[in-house]
């Protein structure tokens, strides 16, 4: 199978390429470097991989680079962490409506053409924001409230693009919502501006690159948002894309939607402590809690049993086992000024 994955050079991109090729798909990727800068990957030389610098905001462009694949993953999108989500409140609302416009413009007309069978939406966890329902399954989206941050709300909106694609064009589709992917490659971006968490820089990403930088340059104690309760699902990139890929493969997810995580749920105090505990041997763990952001979800347990039981998805990696990948690369990164 070709596969189109615009944003192929972003953090869960990374991971997805590589297991699209590693399972003998044909990639074509498409990224513009906004985030991180121009980059390397172990697979630019694979012969199955082509990859174009580019827009995914480019309709034009899209459209001649699904003229001979069978699908496309729409994963492009302004992401990051909670800093990011009130940093660019605006912009990811707009960014990326104008890049999913143009992705679907692109995939409708491919799908006309006859050759596009299906297009693959990268949504989020973050469309289940208002949720009160735990384990929250797929299809409350459509019965809690909706989000309250932008990104959220675009998000959402990713899954109603989809909807109507299908029903206007009866283009299939099928929805994938990550859950906290945690892994290697996630630096500080270009767009960064200081932002001081004690007295270190706040990388605006994600938790766990966040913690592991600011206890490898030996903030004591640790400052962490909010009070550390928050429960999080911490999926393994290498996982998620496993699960990105089987829901691409298989011909049970036309028109569905799939929660993609771990089932562990780990508090961001725990999280604190075990990143500490690998780093700091024989120090004893202290933090203080700093104020935390405006949208900054109390609570993310997803229903992973549909993932389950239609594509036999399940995420093994443990974050303790992910970590000790994570923190020497985020330690490597620091010393070449990464993060």
């Amino acid at each position: 199978m070709k596969i189109l994955v615009t944003g192929s050079a972003g953090f869960i991109g990374g991971y997805v390429v590589q297991e699209l090729l590693d399972h003998d798909h044909e990639v074509v990727g498409i990224d513009n470097f906004s985030k991180y800068g121009k980059s390397e990957k172990s697979y630019d030389k694979h012969p199955g991989y082509r990859f174009v610098e580019g827009d995914a905001k480019d309709t034009g462009l899209l459209k001649d680079l699904l003229a001979d694949c069978d699908q496309i993953l729409a994963g492009a999108a302004m992401i990051g962490g909670i800093s990011y989500f009130h940093e660019f409140a605006y912009d990811l609302l707009a960014e990326n409506e104008r890049i999913l416009a143009s992705t679907f413009d692109a995939a409708i007309s491919a799908f006309k053409d006859m050759r596009l069978r299906k297009i693959n939406v990268m949504s989020s966890s973050m469309v289940f924001e208002s949720t009160a329902v735990y384990p929250t399954p797929e299809g409350e989206q459509f019965r809690c409230p909706p989000p309250l941050s932008t990104y959220g709300f675009q998000k959402l909106a990713c899954e109603y693009y989809a909807k109507g694609a299908w029903e206007q064009y009866r283009m299939p589709y099928t929805i994938i919502r990550p859950f906290n992917c945690v892994g290697i490659g996630e630096k500080r971006a270009l767009c960064d501006k200081v932002v001081l968490s004690g007295n270190v820089k706040l990388a605006m990403s994600h938790v766990v690159p966040d913690l592991a930088q600011k206890v490898l340059k030996g903030q004591d104690p640790l400052h962490i948002l909010g009070n550390g309760s928050q429960i999080r699902h911490y999926t393994y990139g290498g996982d998620l894309a496993e699960g990105i890929r089987l829901c691409i493969e298989s011909d049970k997810a036309y028109n569905e939607d799939f929660n993609l995580s771990t089932p562990v749920s780990t508090t961001v105090l725990e999280l604190a402590e075990t990143i500490w505990k690998k780093v700091n041997v024989d120090r004893p763990f202290r933090y203080v809690s700093d104020d935390p952001f405006e949208y900054d979800v109390q609570k993310r347990v997803p229903s992973v049993d549909k993932a389950k039981r239609i594509l036999g998805f399940e995420a093994k990696t443990t974050i303790s086992s992910a970590l000790d990948e994570i923190i020497p690369w985020v330690e490597k990164q620091i010393e070449i000024g990464g993060i």
